[in-house]
C-alpha cells in the first residue's frame, strides 16, 4: 500500500485526510514529533502549501501532502489569513483564538460577519511538487463558540442554512461541506484519473 506522509502535526488534520482517502488504499501518516520545522514565510495559503510539501519531500522518499488552510474574516479585512495558527501571538491554543475572534467581532453586525474558509493542498516528491488542490466554504462567524468536535476555528464557524457550528458536526458532516473535504476530492479524483 502507498504511503503518504502529511505534512502536519496536527491531528485533526491526519484524521481528516486520512478519512478522505480511506477508499484510494494509501496508508496515512502524520510528521514524526522530531521532525523538523518548515517555517511558513509564504504570503499566500498556496505558497506554504508548496513551501512545506517540497521541504518535507526532500527528506522521505515517499509522496508528501502538505495543507495550508485558515479563516478569512471579512470584517477583519480577510484577517487571520495565513497566519491563523498563529493570529493573536504566541502561546495561545485554538480556543484562546477563537475566543479573540468572538472578542475581536463583538460589536460587529450579524450581517457583516461573513467568513470563509480556504485551503489549498500541496502534492510534493523529491522536493517538486507535483499539483496543487483548492477548497473554499463560505460563511459566518458566530456569536458564541459552540461545539466539541473539529479543531481551531471550528467552534465560531457556521454554514448556512446549517445553524450548528463546524464543531457541532460530524467527521463525516464537515468533510462533505469543508474547505479541506473540497480539496481532498479533488485529489482523490487526480489521484483515481491517474493524474498524479
Amino acid at each position: 500500500m502507498p504511503r503518504l506522509l502529511v505534512a502536519t502535526r496536527n491531528p485533526g488534520k491526519v484524521r481528516e485526510i486520512a478519512a478522505a482517502l480511506a477508499d484510494a488504499e494509501i496508508a496515512v501518516a502524520g510528521l514524526d514529533p522530531d521532525a523538523p520545522e518548515i517555517e511558513e514565510t509564504g504570503a499566500t495559503f498556496e505558497a506554504n502549501a508548496r513551501l512545506k510539501a517540497e521541504g518535507y519531500s526532500r527528506l522521505t522518499a515517499d509522496a508528501v501532502l502538505a495543507d495550508d488552510s485558515g479563516l478569512e474574516v471579512d470584517a477583519l479585512d480577510g484577517e487571520p489569513g495565513v497566519r491563523s495558527a498563529r493570529w493573536g501571538g504566541a502561546g495561545l491554543d485554538d480556543a484562546a483564538r477563537a475566543a479573540k475572534l468572538l472578542d475581536a467581532l463583538r460589536d460587529t453586525a450579524d450581517t457583516c460577519r461573513t467568513a470563509r474558509f480556504r485551503c489549498v493542498l500541496a502534492l510534493a516528491r523529491g522536493g517538486r511538487t507535483l499539483a496543487t488542490f483548492d477548497g473554499v466554504v463560505e460563511g459566518a462567524i458566530a456569536r458564541d463558540a459552540r461545539g466539541s468536535n473539529g479543531f481551531g476555528y471550528d467552534p465560531v464557524f457556521v454554514r448556512a442554512p446549517d445553524p450548528r457550528t463546524f464543531a457541532a458536526l460530524t467527521r463525516e458532516e464537515k468533510l462533505a461541506v469543508s474547505h479541506r473535504g473540497r480539496a481532498l476530492r479533488k485529489l482523490v479524483a487526480a489521484l483515481a484519473a491517474g493524474a498524479v
